[in-house]
């Protein structure tokens, strides 16, 4: 069962991306570790749930929908060709929820070079915050923490 952070002091952020090979993984990881260093503490699915099962997969579905349901922030990595399905509910969820959700696009591609669209448009038209860098990424969350203490 993922971790239930309603007792921390510390804003909680669902860290949303995609997990199918190792290299997603090592990113995912190291997004999360940069999020739990700014100050926040995480839930992030591979970490906060048992290995998938055909038996398990709605246990693992309500658990990361409670991650959502309780953290104020979520942090989506959007890079890919396409945005992960997976990640794209994530965010819609999110978004009727009203959360703050932050999304990271680091391939340097764009879909139209203007920036009013660098991921689909239903993406970029629900987050809050899009950054291009794990630097714009720490400097997105410290903002975040300075706006939600005023």
């Amino acid at each position: 069962m993922g971790k239930n952070m309603s007792n921390s002091p510390k804003p909680y952020v669902y860290v949303a991306g995609p997990l199918f090979d190792e290299g997603e993984r090592w990113f995912i990881e190291k997004i999360d570790q940069l999020i739990q260093d700014a100050g926040f503490d995480t839930f992030l699915p591979h970490r906060d749930n048992p290995p998938k099962t055909a038996e398990n997969v709605g246990e693992i579905f309500l658990n990361d929908k409670g991650g959502i349901d309780r953290c104020q922030v979520v942090v989506a990595n959007l890079n890919g060709i396409t945005t992960d399905d997976g990640t794209a509910w994530e965010m819609g969820y999110a978004y009727a929820h009203n959360k703050y959700i932050i999304g990271l696009f680091t391939d340097w591609r764009a879909r139209f070079p203007n920036g009013n669209e660098v991921v689909n448009l239903m993406m970029q038209c629900s987050i809050n915050v899009l950054v291009r860098s794990l630097d714009d990424l720490d400097q997105a969350l410290r903002d975040y923490l300075k706006q939600s203490l005023i």
